[in-house]
This record gives C-alpha cells, structure tokens and sequence, in this order.
C-alpha cells in the first residue's frame, strides 16, 4: 500500500476528520473510503485492524482511530 487510507462512515465526526486529514496529508497521500457510498469495503477495512470509524491506515499497516465516531458493529448496522 502506497497511500494512507481514511475510512470513514459520512457522520459529521468524521466528515470533519476527512477535511483535517486531507488537509494535514494532502489529498494524493490519501485514498477516502466513506461506507455510505462504500459498503462493500467494509470487510476490507475489518481485516487491516479498523474497530471504529473514523480511522487511518498508513502505508506501513499501523491503524489510527480518530475521534470516536462509530463502532464497525454500528457500521455494519
């Protein structure tokens, strides 16, 4: 993986969270996945360590939750 990737559920948390990363990172370093419009990704995002949404992947595997927003089980709904 060559870019981070900021999983994220379009709750405002994280839609706050998005704007700060993409701004901290820039928006080439990062792919977004919102699961409002991505719900397929979710299984994807379980197995690379996200408990909670928002969270960041970084290049290297290591998973960053940021700001509570919700659970995966919330999630998956």
């Amino acid at each position: 993986m060559s870019k981070s990737i900021f999983y994220h559920a379009g709750c405002p948390v994280c839609i706050s969270a998005e704007h700060d990363i993409l701004n901290l990172i820039g928006p080439s370093d990062v792919e977004v996945v919102n699961f409002a419009d991505s719900n397929s990704r979710i299984d994807e995002a379980e197995k690379a360590g996200v408990k909670s949404v928002p969270a960041l992947v970084t290049p290297n595997g290591n998973v960053l939750h940021i700001n509570f927003g919700a659970s995966m089980a919330d999630v998956k709904g």
